[in-house]
């Protein structure tokens, strides 16, 4: 599972002339479901978004998490962030969960994340939407669940062997 978090000071979603959900400060969470995702994924995502310290304490660093920030979430389905681009010149999606699999994973992450009390927003599963993001800072951060299984040091052997 991905998600592409973005700090905003506003963003929205439109259908069709209709704004659909609004915020004000907060996070975009645009959310991409892969086809070997299980609801474990959805948990340790849900738990890395809204404790990840990214708001501005009172001297300006990243040291303050949605939830201290009581921030809103507005949460968009996006399965373009599985495209494999490796071949070709168009990319591939075959990574990416089917409608069937992914609708459920994300409503998952939806009701997970209105547990927290914040206020939560979202867009359409399947729905052409578009998406107004006023990014602050800008800041913009990408997580993988896969990383949880990934070493930091990414295998390399320091400086003394």
């Amino acid at each position: 599972m991905r998600v592409l978090l973005q700090r905003v000071i506003q963003a929205s979603v439109t259908i069709d002339g209709h704004t659909i959900a609004r915020i004000e400060s907060g996070l975009v969470l645009l959310v991409g479901i892969a086809s070997d995702d299980t609801y474990e994924d959805v948990r340790y995502l849900l738990e890395k978004v809204v404790n990840l310290r990214i708001f501005p304490d009172d001297h300006g660093r990243f040291d303050v998490s949605v939830l201290e920030s009581k921030a809103a979430l507005l949460l968009v389905s996006q399965f373009t962030l599985y495209a494999d681009t490796r071949k070709g010149r168009r990319p591939g999606f075959t990574s990416a969960a089917p409608p069937e699999q992914a609708e459920p994973m994300f409503e998952r992450f939806v009701r997970m994340a209105q547990e927290t009390g914040l206020q939560v927003e979202t867009g359409r599963f399947q729905e052409h939407m578009l998406v107004e993001i006023h990014n602050d800072g800008p800041v913009a951060i990408m997580l993988d669940s896969a990383d949880r299984h990934r070493s930091r040091s990414g295998g390399a052997k320091g400086p003394l062997g």
